[in-house]
């Protein structure tokens, strides 16, 4: 049994280190974000999980749209659903630091906004799928906007964001990013921290297709 779960054990003990070190290690002292440096431990693994879920749901939804097997499908709404958990995570820590460090929970910042819009458009496939009775229909449609939806995803988060000169992030606009003032004491915390979330979150989407499986008829992801 622990040999088939040792990946789950390491998630959370990667998770559970990086929570207990990203508090007691010393950090940096970089102008104006300080001590809220240290939500780099939180907030940014939770993009990291975020966008290696909306990946992999834009791989699955490829697959369906090639051979119409219905697993495909569920995997790939499954990740949709569990990258969404991780952007409203990443939203809701980033609001946090950006109170912190900014003095309000929201900034007109292209970032902020471009995480917002990318959201809403993860939000309106859910929408989508739950307004499509047909099944099959229902998994075409969806397959075919999830790939629009993750090309917002790229445009809105990694590309305006460095085209911005306006933005706040580290390493936007002219910014120097956060990453240049990690030393090897924070590095040791952050990645991990990043694995750690990942695993967590393909532990998440197994346990949704697992949880779908018992509620649906299985011979439909053979």
């Amino acid at each position: 049994m622990i040999r088939k779960n040792w990946w789950k054990l390491l998630g959370l003990l990667l998770v559970l280190y990086s929570v207990i070190a990203g508090l007691l290690i010393k950090v940096p002292a970089l102008p104006v974000i300080h001590q809220t440096i240290r939500n780099l431990f939180y907030h940014v693994p939770m993009w990291f999980a975020m966008f290696i879920m909306l990946g992999t749901s834009l791989v699955y939804s490829i697959l369906y749209l090639t051979g119409f097997k219905m697993k495909n499908d569920l995997m790939a709404s499954g990740a949709v659903y569990t990258g969404i958990f991780f952007g409203i995570m990443g939203l809701v820590t980033g609001m946090i630091w950006a109170k912190f460090t900014w003095g309000d929970f929201w900034t007109n910042d292209p970032q902020l906004n471009g995480a917002a819009v990318s959201m809403m458009a993860y939000l309106a496939y859910a929408v989508l799928r739950g307004s499509i009775d047909e099944v099959a229909m229902r998994a075409r449609i969806s397959a075919v906007y999830n790939i629009f939806a993750f090309m917002l995803l790229v445009i809105f988060l990694g590309v305006l964001p460095r085209l911005a000169d306006s933005s706040l992030h580290p390493g936007k606009g002219g910014n120097s990013s956060t990453m240049e003032g990690l030393d090897l004491t924070m590095r040791w915390v952050f990645y991990p921290a990043a694995i750690g979330w990942i695993i967590i979150a393909f532990w998440l989407l197994q346990l949704h297709v697992r949880k779908r499986k018992l509620t649906q008829d299985l011979t439909k992801y053979n």
